[in-house]
């Protein structure tokens, strides 16, 4: 019963991730016989074992129930959030590009625009079933602890072998792609399982999806640098140690309506408006961290589940897992929230300063949080140097991205669905250093841009590698 109610969790909470309409059929023939109680209702009802198994089933029928309606009310939450901001924050973009005479011609789609673009590709009918295999293969030869069943995410390791296939015509070279990522993916799943825990008290859990985990090594080369340098090394502010120095201005709702009426101003809107786009800037630091909970009360119990029956699977029954989950489960940190909020402006400025760049950030302005993320647990939530690497991960995002806006053109025109652009770019995964490198290597159409963000990506794994361990080992020591 445990195993059925766990598949149909797991069902549920995967195709609660997409928009099309699905149907579970469950049926229990309990609590008729056998009559088999697990331990952990044994005596619990205090009618005896029928008592028990009648206890065990209802609980396990609630869990059920709360998946479904936990998780779909927290991802339509998150997609109503994510709407709101882009409606809002959108026309604010615009308007400050043209208040400030910028010649950015090519809009960002994001990942809303970018995500169906690469699931209608021919390389996405195989995608999923060799991600997972790779996954398997990987946790059969110990090479990774992590479990993804965040299936939906999938389409990140998609997208790489889909601008392969769309740049190479070689089918072969695009399932290349999705099998590299996925490796890369599930290894950033392990080293990322450390922060999880230390800094989200998220145990057993992980993210090896989205753009803030493959940007997250520019933040542990950053961090250590900061470290070597006197007075920087001591810079320490949050938004816990802001409201004990400044009080009610410290307070997340505070700091979004400030940030959003600073946006407003920036696009040139008279106080009315701009005040208006505060008290929904507020309203999203409010709301993410409690939609951020319905996800997580939805997907945690299956993630128990499921380190539980690996567990009791491997050969010692000691083995050690991480559940890969969607990185929406991080986006509820206040410290998150709100450095996705600075950069709402900032990404736009910093858009101006890169070479050659012609992409007007858009689309992905509502989800900065995505890129960003990560990084904020390798600085501790430590805002000052979030700030940093938040700066060098969206110049570094854009720079590649428009680097990239042939490729992502091509990968649209392949699938129709250029909807009448003449160029097509996403700072969401167009911006990726693994699809970036990847494409590189098989095309070879900028050897000096392949090497260039080569050579910093191996330097910035090394200090990802280093500070993982050192996470690690002090999450251990803790324990004693």
């Amino acid at each position: 019963l445990p195993n059925l109610i766990s598949r149909a969790c797991n069902y549920i909470t995967e195709k609660a991730q997409s928009d099309q309409p699905y149907f579970l059929y469950l049926p229990l023939p309990a609590p008729h016989t056998p009559i088999l109680p697990i331990d952990e209702y044994r005596g619990k009802s205090g009618l005896g074992e029928y008592g028990d198994f009648v206890l065990m089933v209802d609980d396990m029928v609630g869990k059920v129930l709360n998946a479904g309606l936990m998780v779909g009310v927290g991802f339509v939450g998150l997609g109503l959030i994510v709407d709101m901001m882009n409606a809002n924050l959108g026309p604010a973009a615009q308007q400050m590009s043209k208040n400030f005479g910028l010649s950015m011609s090519v809009v960002d789609l994001g990942w809303p625009g970018m995500s169906p673009i690469t699931w209608a590709s021919s390389i996405a009918t195989v995608a999923i079933p060799v991600a997972i295999l790779v996954n398997i293969i990987m946790l059969v030869l110990k090479l990774t602890k992590t479990v993804n069943i965040d299936i939906w995410n999938i389409w990140h390791m998609t997208f790489t072998g889909a601008i392969a296939y769309a740049v190479t015509g070689n089918f072969a070279i695009g399932i290349g792609g999705v099998v590299v990522h996925a490796i890369i993916a599930y290894k950033f799943g392990d080293l990322y399982a450390p922060l999880m825990e230390d800094y989200f008290e998220l145990d057993g859990i992980t993210v090896p999806h989205g753009t803030g985990t493959w940007m997250a090594p520019f933040a542990f080369a950053i961090d250590a640098i900061i470290e070597k340098i006197p007075g920087l090394n001591k810079i320490d502010f949050s938004i816990d140690n802001l409201q004990e120095k400044v009080g009610v201005l410290a307070e997340p709702i505070v700091i979004g309506g400030i940030l959003g009426a600073i946006v407003g101003a920036l696009a040139g809107y008279d106080f009315s408006a701009a005040f208006q786009l505060g008290i929904k800037m507020s309203a999203v630091m409010v709301l993410m961290p409690k939609i951020t909970k319905c996800i997580m009360d939805g997907l945690m119990p299956l993630s128990e589940r499921m380190k539980e029956i690996l567990t009791k699977k491997s050969q010692s029954g000691e083995a050690e897992f991480y559940i890969g989950l969607d990185p929406a489960i991080i986006l509820g940190d206040s410290e998150v929230v709100t450095v996705g909020l600075i950069f709402i402006p900032l990404t736009i400025l910093i858009a101006i300063i890169v070479p050659g760049n012609t992409i007007l950030p858009f689309g992905d302005l509502a989800t900065i949080g995505f890129f960003i993320g990560i990084a904020v647990a390798v600085h501790r939530g430590n805002l000052f140097r979030s700030l940093i690497s938040g700066c060098v991960i969206m110049f570094t995002t854009i720079w590649i991205a428009s680097q990239a806006i042939p490729w992502t053109t091509a990968l649209a025109k392949s699938v129709n669905l250029t909807n009448g652009a003449s160029q097509v770019a996403a700072l969401d995964q167009g911006g990726s250093p693994i699809t970036y490198l990847y494409t590189q290597i098989v095309t070879q159409q900028n050897i000096k841009g392949l090497v260039i963000i080569g050579i910093i990506y191996v330097i910035c794994m090394i200090f990802t590698v280093r500070g993982s361990k050192q996470r690690a080992a002090a999450l251990k020591e803790s324990e004693y």
